[in-house]
């Protein structure tokens, strides 16, 4: 794992972009295509802002994924994930080659989940952005998380503290309107990315980060499980680190 720490979001965010950007335009020019996965959420405000004005990127050859999707609600909820990367990234970029979003307000998630893993089984992913939450979740794997299920695409259960930090981060009035399920991509899928890039700005990380990085790896903090990627690339800010016992990078200016 190659970690970077950064003295701000802003630019966390902006090295995580470029990253991106790079791992984006080499999948296209080794396989023809790109398949990318999105995540949302505050941690990706920058890192989506620096991608979608990246230049090289011819992205009507790329395909793209996202993480995860409440159940229940419609794209037009302000806390909808589709709604998020529509306004923040397919928005602001030409024509992807294609969109899988994940229909979270279906009445049958199982089936939801059936049709993304035929789409996703037939599309390796060349790079996956993601996060780590304040529970230590990857994606909504909340813990103990399920380190098991071959399926790429799962019914989960959201936990008390992730549901808190939804509502903590603005997109919630209250507790109770957070759904308590949603659909996500899973651990084993999340890994099978040839590249990870994960971001994680802010104070309220650092306790997650600490016990993701330095501590075994364990269902019980999901992210940890990045300690066995192959190419997983961790961008943090000094407030993030702060708990971090070894910091083998002073952080840059």
């Amino acid at each position: 794992m190659d970690i970077t720490i950064l003295d701000s979001p802003k630019k966390l965010g902006e090295q995580s972009g470029q990253k991106a950007a790079q791992e984006i335009r080499k999948a296209i020019r080794k396989n023809g295509t790109a398949n990318i996965i999105l995540a949302t959420g505050a941690s990706q405000f920058d890192t989506l802002n620096t991608l979608v004005k990246a230049t090289g990127i011819d992205w009507s050859k790329v395909n793209m994924f996202h993480l995860d999707e409440y159940i229940g609600i419609p794209i037009t909820h302000p806390a909808s994930f589709r709604k998020y990367l529509k306004e923040r990234f397919v928005d602001h970029v030409p024509a992807l080659k294609k969109v899988h979003f994940i229909a979270g307000d279906t009445d049958r998630p199982e089936e939801e989940c059936r049709r993304l893993n035929r789409i996703i089984r037939e599309h390796p992913v060349d790079v996956a952005l993601v996060g780590i939450g304040e529970n230590g979740h990857l994606a909504f794997n909340d813990p103990p998380a399920d380190f098991d299920t071959e399926e790429p695409y799962i019914v989960v259960e959201l936990d008390e503290v992730c549901r808190r930090q939804q509502m903590g981060e603005g997109w919630f009035k209250t507790v109770k309107e957070v759904p308590e399920k949603a659909i996500s991509m899973s651990i084993k899928q999340i890994m099978k990315s040839k590249s990870i890039i994960c971001s994680v700005p802010d104070t309220r990380k650092a306790r997650a980060v600490k016990n993701c990085l330095e501590g075994p790896v364990s269902n019980r903090h999901p992210a940890s499980i990045l300690q066995q990627h192959p190419d997983c690339t961790l961008f943090l800010d000094t407030e993030s680190a702060s708990l971090l016992s070894n910091r083998s990078q002073a952080p840059e200016s």
